[in-house]
């Protein structure tokens, strides 16, 4: 298992918000509950409402439902407000093949432009951990969301290093559905047509995230010689994993 407050304490150290901090948490919060269903497609989000309900005032709000109809999630309408989008299996697809390429392009300048040593360290120390919970050969949900943590804080490193905010933004908006889990099990979009054998949490790591963990070494191991051609089509590859995985087990 990982360590709690190693994970606790990397994850606020590299998040950084792009937003005010208050903007920030309102965001995140409605874009989970959005993509994992709890708020459901056609609902009216109210700004006084949400605020009372979150305990912030209205602007932080405003500003999360301004990005969040950027990102498509939700739709503006005069005289109507807010409605959360419907959102189909393809949708979620096509974000993945976009954040192929946008991620990959961010590996390949992140060796391009450098990385400090504290910046590789921080990498390989992410990695190492994931990998340590592989090696125990256990698996639960709990496990499961340590392991997607440390995904993530390692794709957002990466993500970060070329210091390219465009890219990051670009990165952000591609990311119909935060990754806390396994899209296929979480994701109310995937879920209805993912067969029910299919998203049982087994007690051993699953093949996937075995892939998944070997693709993260082999892009560290990239990124490390400096190969930066290689470090941006492993990255690509990586991510398109998961669009061919979700795919097949959501389209039979």
């Amino acid at each position: 298992m990982t360590d709690d407050g190693w994970l606790a304490s990397v994850e606020t150290a590299s998040s950084e918000p792009y937003t005010e901090p208050a903007t920030y948490t309102v965001l995140t919060h409605l874009r989970e509950q959005i993509v994992s269903g709890r708020i459901a497609p056609g609902s009216k989000l109210r700004a006084e409402a949400l605020a009372n309900e979150m305990n912030v005032s209205r602007t932080p709000v405003r500003s999360a439902l301004a990005v969040l109809s950027a990102e498509g999630l939700v739709t503006y309408g005069m005289n109507r407000g807010y409605t959360v989008q419907s959102m189909k299996l393809s949708d979620i697809l096509d974000s993945i093949e976009v954040r192929a390429q946008l991620e990959g392009l961010g590996a390949r300048l992140s060796v391009e432009m450098g990385w400090s040593a504290e910046g590789l360290a921080y990498l390989e120390q992410t990695v190492g951990r994931a990998r340590a919970i592989l090696d125990e050969g256990r698996w639960s949900e709990e496990i499961e969301r340590d392991w997607y943590t440390l995904n993530r804080l390692f794709h957002r490193a990466i993500q970060r290093a070329p210091e390219n905010l465009v890219l990051r933004s670009a990165i952000r908006m591609t990311l119909l559905y935060p990754l806390f889990g396994d899209a296929a099990r979480l994701c109310p979009v995937v879920a209805e047509r993912v067969p029910l054998r299919l998203r049982e949490v087994p007690d051993t790591p699953p093949e996937f995230i075995t892939v998944s963990q070997a693709d993260h070494e082999e892009i560290l191991k990239a990124i490390r010689k400096g190969e930066a051609d290689a470090a941006g089509a492993l990255m690509s590859r990586h991510v398109l994993r998961t669009k061919a995985r979700l795919h097949s087990i959501a389209t039979r």
